[in-house]
């Protein structure tokens, strides 16, 4: 498969009093057909500023960035992308069938079995007579999903598509997404949720005042764990464990033993034995992403 997002040396700067402000510094991403790609970083790292290039909505200051093989602004790729905002904004008085009209007839489409189609789809086939008034921030995000499948993109940009959604509401846009992949469509999250971009996303990429910190695929970003010892044992033992790569510390009155995984547990276990102690637990600890998200961001503050 090609690069649906491919950039190179990607930079947007802006004046400020004394010099220049970098606020995308140089980014080389690479996004490919047919997965889900996760964008994350802070607030103020460089996000939604990456976005709106590859939109076409600013210009960068230097380098190279396409977006189905074009160049970015190419109006020829228009038609084949869609972007739905954090927070897009609707006439509360139209209904969601209003707005999918309106919104389809822009694209010279004036198809209303596609309109019902998409809200069958997002499941509000019942909903459709209802003002956005009446919608719930879940039935929102739905039919703003919707709307962005009226031009059948080919490469999705959402923006905290799941941002401030009870659990259920979670799940029904987690699944929408992960259709769109069995599709065939490529979808580029920029999401604070973490644990949604680990149950979803392929790769992701994390960007920190404006650089871009780790890339790759998440088996491969979160490959390597932990396991968490818990044992009853004597001071004099926690002190030989102190002098390998480990975590040592004492709660009511247990020592617990945090190692990575690359260490063999058995070592500790047999020592614990050996010292006359008690073994209470082995706990395998699997890397998650936001462990790695805080680590990449904190090296980066130090």
């Amino acid at each position: 498969m090609g690069a649906a997002i491919e950039t190179r040396k990607l930079t947007k700067s802006y004046k400020k009093p004394g010099g220049v402000a970098n606020v995308v510094d140089g980014i080389d991403l690479h996004v490919e057909e047919g997965e889900i790609f996760g964008f994350l970083g802070p607030n103020g790292a460089g996000k939604t500023t990456t976005i709106k290039i590859l939109l076409g909505i600013i210009y960068q200051t230097a380098g190279e960035a396409f977006v189905l093989d074009k160049e970015v602004g190419d109006t020829a790729i228009h038609h084949l992308i869609s972007y739905l905002p954090e927070k897009p904004y609707y006439y509360e008085h139209m209904t969601g069938m209003e707005i999918l009209k309106f919104y389809s007839s822009l694209f010279g489409i004036k198809d209303e079995a596609k309109c019902q189609a998409l809200l069958e789809k997002v499941n509000l086939a019942g909903d459709g007579h209802k003002t956005i008034s009446q919608y719930s921030k879940g039935m929102q995000q739905r039919i703003g999903l919707a709307q962005s499948l009226l031009n059948d993109p080919k490469l999705l940009f959402l923006d905290e598509p799941t941002g401030g959604l009870d659990p259920i509401a979670h799940i029904e846009i987690r699944d929408l997404i992960l259709q769109f992949r069995e599709e065939g469509k490529t979808v580029f999250i920029s999401s604070h949720e973490l644990s949604d971009v680990e149950r979803i996303c392929d790769r992701v990429a994390i960007i920190n005042k404006g650089k871009i910190e780790k890339q790759g695929r998440l088996e491969d970003l979160l490959a390597g764990g932990r396991y968490e010892i818990t044992a009853d044992v004597s001071e004099e033992f926690s002190n030989k464990v102190k002098e390998t790569d480990t975590h040592v510390s004492w709660k009511n009155g247990r020592l617990i033993v945090d190692m990575p995984d690359s260490i063999n547990p058995n070592s500790i276990i047999e020592g614990i034995l050996a010292a006359k102690g008690s073994v209470l637990s082995v706990i395998p600890r699997r890397k998650r992403l936001e462990d790695l998200f805080v680590e990449t961001v904190r090296s980066v503050q130090a």
